[in-house]
């Protein structure tokens, strides 16, 4: 996923030019990080009290000069209006967060204000279009057919969440004035993988497969993930 979206920077912002970079639920800051690191002006908003410690410990090891591209608030994502105004940044990543929010069409809304003309909307979410592939795989036959009929799921932490239709979302973000740009599969070949299982010696051939399958049909329908980019008019 961080591949496709420094593609989709690279294809919308001049090489060099310091983006404000809104993160919201930005967990234990892996892509605000990562993208303070290139240089960006990142800030972070995260409501879970562990996470953002966990946010806060990685920022303080990495050095000044990137410390001090990053802000941490501990909030709400839904209140961004809050802490910020209109048009504040050029990119705002909401990743892994709607699965969480049972009407996220209101989110979705003030995140798309958030953006300057212009700005990049990046979401990752469930793909509920695929439900039935990770019991399918794994053999669960009851699950499996339970699936096609639902969009919600239990998830790796045991919690009851939801998932997204990219037709759905499709409609929503030209709804809110982010339309569509991009979008792609993400874990199409590695869903079902454990989340303790050891990284492969053969990593890279890996990272490849799954990114050539996220922009290639019929792979990037069925993967567990969608990782969609919306582009503010």
């Amino acid at each position: 996923m961080a591949r496709q979206l420094d593609e989709q920077i690279a294809g919308r912002f001049p090489v060099g030019q310091r983006l404000r970079v809104l993160d919201v639920g930005m967990g234990q800051g892996t892509q605000a990080l990562r993208l303070a690191r290139a240089g960006h002006q990142v800030t972070g908003v995260e409501q879970d009290c562990t996470m953002v410690s966990a946010a806060r410990e990685a920022l303080a090891a990495e050095p000044e000069g990137i410390r001090c591209r990053v802000r941490i608030i501990e909030g709400d994502g839904r209140d961004t209006g809050v802490h910020f105004l209109p048009g504040s940044f050029d990119v705002v990543l909401c990743h892994g967060v709607l699965m969480y929010v049972e009407e996220p069409d209101a989110l979705l809304a003030g995140l798309a204000r958030m953006l300057a003309p212009g700005g990049l909307l990046s979401l990752l979410v469930r793909n509920a279009d695929a439900l039935a592939m990770r019991p399918g795989l794994a053999g669960d036959w009851a699950a499996t057919l339970a699936s096609f009929d639902t969009s919600s799921y239990r998830n790796r932490l045991g919690l009851d969440v939801r998932a997204d239709r990219l037709d759905t979302l499709t409609g929503t973000l030209a709804g809110i004035g982010a339309p569509l740009h991009a979008w792609y599969g993400v874990r199409v070949f590695t869903d079902t993988a454990a989340d303790d299982a050891a990284v492969p010696d053969d990593v890279e051939a890996l990272l490849a497969a799954e990114e050539r399958a996220g922009r290639t049909d019929p792979y990037r329908r069925v993967a567990a993930l969608l990782h969609l980019c919306g582009v503010r008019g």
